[in-house]
């Protein structure tokens, strides 16, 4: 009896922890502006004719609902010229992880400044902050290059992007269902700038100016609200290099490796290829010769089975945080490329060719078993067109 009703006090102590209201200052109007990048599109007529606290609230009801707390509520006004956030329905202590963000977000708005100031900033880029993703409860981290225009312009959702929905979907491959794909998604871009996606060279020449942003975020985000180290994956070669140069481990495309953003924390990194760089790879056009297709479609499938092979380990290293990285990344490279290879083909070609299923089954059965073997595990075929710089 007295077990029980202590278990219903806890029970109740528990709810009223998870529901607790929570309170920010965000700032001034001007600060608040520029840090949610408002007005997100604004031509005279305006995409989304929004105020600026209709902004915020867009973005941090995204958060709160990729935390996993859908019957929480945003809200926020403006006194005195300081804007004001009210959340419904979270822990307490959730204003901390959002106010180290927007805290970050002042050193890219510094180092954007810098940039301007030293005639580096092209007219098309538009300063924009990883807002609207988990704040709380992530379970890997994503290092990418540098956020494409129409995901600020177009979305208004940081995690809308042809790189972003297909990684999403390789996620999904690996058993990670759908709406749970977003806490697996933090991401941290190296350019904080929402540019064209074709802006890759003229950025490179950037990663200088927000280093104190870039190493802020990656701390930030390197632990899970109980302290323990979030897997990450590095895309591309923008931030593969950036990774050397910052933290010194050299991290190739399925290479493994352990940087430590902050004294005591060991952060297992995974090199990767950029989600984009498959429509490349695979692309006719960047072969020469009468056997073009069969370059691009066996590149192809080699990048799909690395790509595969990425999101596998990511999945499971944040499903089950500490484990081993080396033997999950060897089990993951195992299953993609050699036990479920006759899948990787019909993956390739119905999400990069756009075959039905019924159409890539009868492509790969009609591909000998050995071939798709040494297609997946043979090096890339060497392009004849420059890759872009992802």
């Amino acid at each position: 009896m007295f077990k029980l009703a202590g278990l219903t006090l806890a029970a109740l102590t528990l709810s009223a922890a998870a529901h607790a209201d929570v309170d920010l200052k965000l700032g001034s109007t001007e600060r608040v502006t520029r840090l949610f990048a408002y007005p997100n599109n604004c031509n005279v007529i305006c995409f989304r004719n929004w105020t600026l606290e209709q902004t915020v609230e867009h973005y941090l009801t995204q958060s709160v609902q990729r935390d996993g707390y859908t019957s929480a509520k945003v809200r926020v006004k403006t006194d005195n010229g300081q804007l004001y956030t009210e959340i419904s329905g979270v822990p307490k202590g959730y204003d901390k992880p959002l106010k180290a963000l927007l805290d970050a977000g002042d050193l890219a708005y510094n180092g954007a400044s810098k940039l301007n100031a030293d005639g580096k900033w092209a007219y098309s880029w538009y300063l924009f902050l990883p807002l609207g993703m988990a704040l709380e409860n992530r379970k890997s981290v994503e290092l990418l290059h540098f956020p494409p225009d129409y995901s600020l312009t177009q979305a208004q959702d940081y995690l809308r992007s042809n790189t972003t929905d297909r990684w999403a979907a390789l996620l999904t491959d690996n058993g990670i269902p759908a709406d749970k794909t977003p806490a697996y998604q933090t991401i941290v871009d190296i350019a904080p700038i929402a540019a064209p996606a074709s802006a890759g060279s003229t950025l490179e020449g950037v990663y200088g100016y927000f280093k104190d942003y870039q190493t802020t975020m990656v701390k930030q985000v390197s632990q899970n609200a109980s302290g323990a180290a979030l897997p990450m994956v590095a895309f591309g070669a923008p931030v593969r290099n950036w990774i050397k140069q910052q933290y010194g481990p050299t991290v190739n495309v399925l290479g493994l490796a352990t940087i430590s953003p902050s004294a005591g924390v060991n952060v297992p990194v995974l090199g990767s290829n950029h989600p984009s760089y498959i429509w490349y790879a695979a692309d006719p056009e960047s072969y020469t010769g009468d056997d073009a297709q069969a370059k691009a479609d066996a590149a192809g499938l080699k990048v799909m089975g690395q790509d595969l092979s990425a999101a596998c380990w990511q999945a499971g290293m944040g499903s089950k945080p500490g484990s081993n990285a080396k033997a999950l990344l060897d089990s993951c490279t195992q299953t993609w490329q050699v036990t479920q290879k006759v899948k990787t083909c019909e993956l390739f070609y119905t999400s990069i060719r756009n075959l039905t299923p019924a159409d890539a089954a009868a492509k790969c059965a009609t591909t000998p078993i050995k071939t798709q073997l040494q297609q997946l595990q043979s090096p890339l075929p060497a392009a004849d067109v420059p890759a872009p710089h992802i």
